[in-house]
């Protein structure tokens, strides 16, 4: 395929992409790195972001190249050799994207940063199939993680409003004014029942009829190709592991009792931590544990969640309240330090009073609109998120607010 070819190829995919609209990654990352990772879940933005940075820097040049490494041409050829064609044709940026599908992609990437000038931008929703590359790229790349939508950028996406975002510590003490504000312009609680079933994924915009089942097809591609990919499993295994999937999904918050739930499932407690942590890795699930047992991959999780409640909507009707109360309020915290790169995680436990232990320092109840500070009484900054409120009042918080984190 000669370059002018693909130089056609993407101006008819800029011509459809619209500069109006970007997600929170977009302005924090440093684009004039020599080599930038974005790593996401399917459906998130991430080939977007590329071609919006190509159309607002590069139009009308061909100093910027996008390329799909899911195109079959680029299975037959070495992406080395491309990446040197492009460069002594003049290219100064190359933005590869599903990265995955290519065999030993990292060190393809890892020479092209070595021995060319060029810059490369590269994206891949297979989570699971990237961490497992061998070739070490961590002193060469920056990797950027890019979350589902928050509540306010639902909000955004959706052409209700923009609104600003607000730190954790800016929540906690001005929430009051935050929520009072927003709700003369918004009916907030109407807005995020919404998100909690529909509003995760960018594709909501383009059909909702349809949007559930796209998510069944992006846990099925996980499931089906990438962790078999990185971890020898039986289609059988995989069965197994649906079973599971909804287990969590009508069970959540699911204190999890891993002997029963090996019983259940048929899978080996050894096995069943480590599907656990692939799950978790992909983006599926999310588990909390305490504080004491930290994040080792063969203790005990204190509970179990879907990793966004529109998961859960998709696999079954059977949603409890409090489950997808909890789960989002672990959902947006989670992603809301996550983007801090902070040296050691510590963005949420489970508490042995209240539900959550948030920065090692806020403790957090989650609950409807008429939870009580009875577990929490008498602890320092310790808080209540309250659902079906529009304004708090003292330490209680609408639970909607905390989708303002980024």
């Amino acid at each position: 395929m000669e370059l002018q070819l693909i130089f056609e190829e993407q101006n008819r995919l800029l011509k459809r992409i619209s500069l109006e609209k970007k997600r929170y990654l977009y302005e924090k990352i440093d684009w004039n790195l020599k080599s930038i990772g974005i790593l996401g879940q399917r459906g998130l933005g991430k080939t977007t972001m590329m071609l919006q940075y190509i159309k607002e820097h590069y139009a009308g040049s061909d100093k910027a190249l996008y390329i799909s490494l899911d195109s079959p041409y680029f299975q037959s050829i070495s992406l080395l050799d491309f990446a040197k064609e492009y460069e002594a044709h003049g290219g100064e940026v190359l933005f590869i994207d599903e990265v995955h599908k290519y065999s030993d992609w990292s060190t393809h990437i890892k020479k092209i940063y070595d021995l060319l000038d060029l810059r490369v931008v590269f994206s891949g929703s297979s989570i699971l199939q990237i961490s497992k590359q061998n070739a070490d790229l961590s002193r060469r790349t920056i990797i950027y993680y890019l979350e589902n939508l928050s509540f306010r950028e639902y909000l955004y996406l959706r052409d209700i409003f923009l609104f600003e975002a607000y730190s954790l510590e800016e929540i906690l003490d001005n929430h009051y004014e935050i929520s009072s504000t927003i709700s003369e312009k918004i009916k907030p609680l109407k807005l995020f029942k919404e998100y909690l079933e529909f509003g995760v994924y960018p594709f909501i915009l383009e059909d909702k009829d349809s949007y559930h089942q796209r998510i069944i097809q992006i846990i099925n591609l996980i499931l089906e190709s990438d962790l078999p990919h990185i971890n020898k499993i039986e289609m059988q295994q995989i069965r197994k592991l649906k079973k599971l999937l909804y287990l969590l999904a009508v069970n959540v918050p699911f204190v999890p009792n891993i002997t029963d739930l090996a019983k259940a499932t048929d899978i080996s407690r050894p096995k069943l931590y480590e599907y656990l942590n692939d799950m978790e890795n992909a983006k599926i699930i999310n588990s909390i544990r305490s504080k004491e047992k930290g994040y080792r991959l063969m203790s005990k999780p204190e509970k179990l969640f879907m990793q966004n409640t529109n998961i859960s909507y998709a696999l079954t009707s059977k949603i409890d309240n409090g489950s997808a109360r909890e789960a989002f309020f672990v959902n947006q915290i989670k992603n809301y330090y996550a983007s801090q790169n902070l040296f050691i995680d510590e963005a949420i436990y489970a508490s042995k009073k209240g539900d959550f232990l948030v920065n090692d320092m806020y403790t957090f109840e989650v609950g409807g609109k008429n939870k009580s500070f009875k577990q929490i009484k008498d602890m320092e900054n310790s808080f209540v998120a309250s659902d079906d409120i529009e304004i708090g009042f003292g330490n209680k918080i609408p639970l909607w607010l905390f989708g303002f984190l980024y």
